[in-house]
């Protein structure tokens, strides 16, 4: 064996020794930054999900209520229950924002549930949470915001020929 041959039989470049340790020393942050940008991403699709559903079930709930106070109460409960089902938590408790429409035209929510029988209304509600991503965080990503707001909204009508009253 020859001086400058390693053992395979292919000589060695000058320079080369210690180059993957580089490599991998400058790949290992990016790598973990595109990991934690995929845990935001996951987290915030989740909490779309989540939010929608709730506002979803909140407008239904309240739909289904004879009284705007009772409908209020009743949206908060689903809104709650269905967050908590699907295991969610805000980083506050969830803002929930009623509206409502009267033959097609916006209305408070109160006037919808005013309205006369025979007349078309609706109610939505709004459900907004802040989403933490606190343990997401990393030193190497500047600026990265460690929550966001998510917020949904879901329209459900009344039903015309039921009696109700605010």
């Amino acid at each position: 064996m020859t001086a400058g041959m390693p053992r395979t039989g292919t000589p060695a470049r000058p320079g080369t020794r210690g180059s993957v340790s580089v490599e991998v020393a400058v790949l290992i942050p990016a790598f973990l930054a595109l990991v934690v940008v995929a845990g935001v991403s996951g987290r915030t699709a989740l909490a779309y999900e989540a939010i929608e559903v709730a506002a979803h079930d909140g407008a239904r709930a309240a739909s289904i209520s004879r009284t705007a106070g009772s409908a209020r109460e009743a949206a908060r409960i689903a809104a709650r229950d269905r967050l908590d089902w699907e295991g969610f938590s805000c980083t506050s408790p969830p803002r929930l924002d009623f509206a409502g429409t009267v033959a097609g035209r916006p209305a408070t929510f109160d006037a919808a549930f005013r309205s006369p029988v025979g007349q078309d209304a609706s109610v939505s509600v709004t459900v907004s949470c802040r989403v933490s991503f606190q343990n997401l965080r990393m030193s190497i990503l500047p600026g990265m915001p460690t929550e966001k707001l998510v917020s949904a909204t879901f329209v459900s009508p009344l039903d015309r020929y039921r009696g109700r009253s605010a």
